[in-house]
């Protein structure tokens, strides 16, 4: 069993084969890419139909949002409901685990705001 926040052991979980699980490291790597966290964000509390996921994470293109819509619900982390209305109507929301990892998400951010004037200034300082 892997020891926390050591994601280089698979802790038993099968390698993924498209079938089954995947590894600690794949999962971290699909949900922490960038559009993954901007949708987990901006779902927040709310329920969204995909348009209006669209307008909220500026700059994500139709295919990305729906990668991204179709990773994070196959790792429980959103719930796609779908009526059967013409237009077809979708809406996402956060599921459990989907809620807790927001959390952790809020944390990055809320430490983001916290240092960004010394990264900021780090910055500066590396590339004169």
């Amino acid at each position: 069993m892997p020891v926390d926040g050591d994601l280089g052991q698979s802790g038993g979980v099968q390698q993924g084969d498209g079938h089954g699980a995947q590894p600690p490291r794949e999962i971290f790597s699909d949900v922490a890419n960038k559009w993954a966290l901007l949708i987990i964000e901006a779902l927040g509390d709310d329920t969204l139909r995909f348009s209006e996921l669209r307008s909220e994470v500026e700059g994500i293109s139709h295919k990305m949002l729906t990668q991204n819509l179709r990773m994070l619900e196959r790792y429980g982390l959103l719930e796609r409901t779908a009526y059967p209305t013409v237009p077809p109507r979708v809406e996402y929301t956060l599921t459990e685990p989907g809620r807790a990892l927001r959390k952790t998400i809020d944390g990055l951010c809320d430490w983001t705001h916290r240092y960004f004037g010394e990264i900021e200034a780090s910055c500066r300082r590396f590339d004169a």
